[in-house]
């Protein structure tokens, strides 16, 4: 096996470890969300999403970006096989979560009548936010267990942590929400940060990282670098959540909450689900492109295999989902949702471009240029944001999708010149081969759903998304050795 040979089969190793779980999540989303729409509706959806955007903006003006900067401290130290190294910058992780998430806490519960009245538009959810503020603590608590796991590329315990606190939050919180309906939401929301919390800490102890004492001067030392590049991921996570915060109050007052759960949804099929692939591609991503940072040859090479796996594996789903969004949506949700499909079409093919961006991206974080992280967030969540309100002034529901299309490809644009000048980055051959070719059958499928009438786009979008899923499978072999993979899978299988 050669060495990019390798290379690809540890992005995929890692990506099929998570990606298993992150599959497995979006089973227990799919059921929790349909749940939540069956039992609360589009409104009920609405005041979720305003709740949870709400405390997520506080979380990110007091968390420090530290659940993304800690990795890269934790996984630099552990490289050096330095016990002490590794304990000390553990130590001061620690410490650090536990002020930021204090600090969280108290401005919610301290602000919680103004929040009410910002987001809701009177102070009848006071004492929602004053009930929810212990969850900024246990969320940063939790964030700083899962750090930690990341960090010491325990990824399996890492899994571990997300599945099993994932299924209990679901089986616990359900009943809450048929007995209670709306009146649930608050205490659903905190009995999950209570569940995610316990299960980020159960494995955490498996890495048997002890806690050792530090003094105040060794936690501003150790935390300096932390605490900077954590502060500009903090300014550009809050940047980005208050865009969305604005975005979803400016629909609350312009449309209704009806709208807000709609865009939500719409927003959860195309983001969250789609976007755990994502999740699952970083948790390795991350920590193994900051092991190469100082060689931007190594970053390039890095930076390409990683869009070409994350296109090879996000392409066919974008397709089905282009193809049969309907379906989605009413298996999702409900049939009172299908408004979404539109923003869901046009969303979909801005996902390619978010794919590549998200690739490109990771590099100024893995070479720790905080600054330039900063500015390059902040100009883009600025006109991302224009052009959502902008799309929903004009186009409702399906002006935020066409929004979300072009900010993507503007987006994309825009970190590619930065990583060229700054890095000498550049898209390799085989790349701009899969691309086209993907985005094109897309393309296809976006246009045949369109502009021809049923059952037209359920038979060509069918070719279109076997030919994706062939492509897909033709140029993972030749990468990865799939079909050698799959063959003694299952003469495993078969022995067994």
């Amino acid at each position: 096996m050669n060495e990019q040979q390798s290379s690809y089969r540890q992005i995929m190793k890692a990506t099929s470890l998570f990606g298993g779980v992150q599959f497995f999540q979006i089973i227990i989303s799919v059921i929790r969300s349909k749940f939540i729409a069956v039992l609360l509706g589009p409104t009920g959806m609405g005041i979720v999403g305003l709740l949870t955007s709400t405390t997520g903006l506080v979380g990110a003006l007091t968390n420090f970006g530290l659940g993304t900067s800690a990795v890269k401290n934790i996984s630099e130290a552990n490289s050096t096989g330095d016990e002490n190294r590794i304990l000390s910058v553990i130590s001061v992780m620690r410490r650090l979560v536990w002020i930021t998430g204090a600090l969280g806490s108290i401005m919610t519960l301290i602000f919680s009548p103004w929040l009410s009245e910002i987001t809701f538009g009177n102070k009848d959810y006071a004492f929602a936010f004053i009930w929810l503020s212990i969850t900024l603590l246990l969320n940063q608590l939790s964030g700083g267990q899962l750090v930690l796991l990341q960090g010491l590329r325990k990824i399996k315990q890492l899994a571990q942590a997300n599945v099993y606190g994932s299924l209990s939050a679901l089986i616990i919180t359900i009943p809450l929400y048929y007995k209670f309906g709306e009146k649930g939401i608050v205490p659903v929301m905190i009995i999950t940060a209570v569940i995610t919390l316990f299960f980020s800490w159960y494995f955490a102890r498996t890495a048997k990282m002890k806690s050792i004492k530090i003094t105040k001067e060794l936690t501003l030392t150790e935390g300096k670098n932390m605490l900077k590049m954590g502060f500009a991921i903090s300014l550009s996570g809050l940047i980005s959540l208050m865009g969305a915060y604005i975005l979803r109050i400016f629909i609350n007052r312009t449309g209704n909450l009806s709208d807000v759960g709609l865009y939500s949804a719409g927003f959860t099929i195309i983001g969250s689900y789609v976007g755990m692939i994502f999740s699952a591609m970083g948790t390795d991503y991350y920590p193994r492109l900051s092991a190469v940072a100082n060689d931007d040859e190594q970053c390039r090479q890095n930076i390409n295999q990683q869009a070409e796996i994350a296109l090879l594996i996000l392409a066919p789903i974008l397709i089905i989902f282009l193809v049969f969004v309907n379906w989605a949506v009413i298996l999702l949700y409900s049939t009172k949702f299908l408004a979404v499909t539109d923003m869901v079409y046009w969303a979909a093919l801005g996902m390619f471009f978010k794919a590549i961006s998200w690739s490109i991206a990771f590099v100024f974080l893995a070479k720790g240029a905080s600054l330039l992280f900063f500015w390059n967030e902040l100009a883009g969540e600025s006109y991302t944001l224009g052009f959502n309100v902008l799309g929903y002034h004009l186009g409702g529901l399906t002006g935020l999708g066409i929004s979300f299309l072009i900010t993507y490809l503007i987006y994309m644009i825009q970190v590619f010149i930065i990583a060229k000048v700054k890095y000498k980055f550049s898209f390799s051959p085989s790349f701009k081969k899969i691309f086209l070719l993907q985005f094109v059958l897309a393309l296809m499928g976006f246009v045949v759903v369109k502009l021809f009438s049923q059952p037209y786009p359920y038979v060509i979008g069918s070719v279109l998304i076997g030919i994706s899923v062939w492509y897909s499978y033709k140029e993972l072999d030749n990468r990865i050795g799939l079909n050698d993979i799959l063959k003694n899978y299952v003469s495993k299988f078969k022995n067994k």
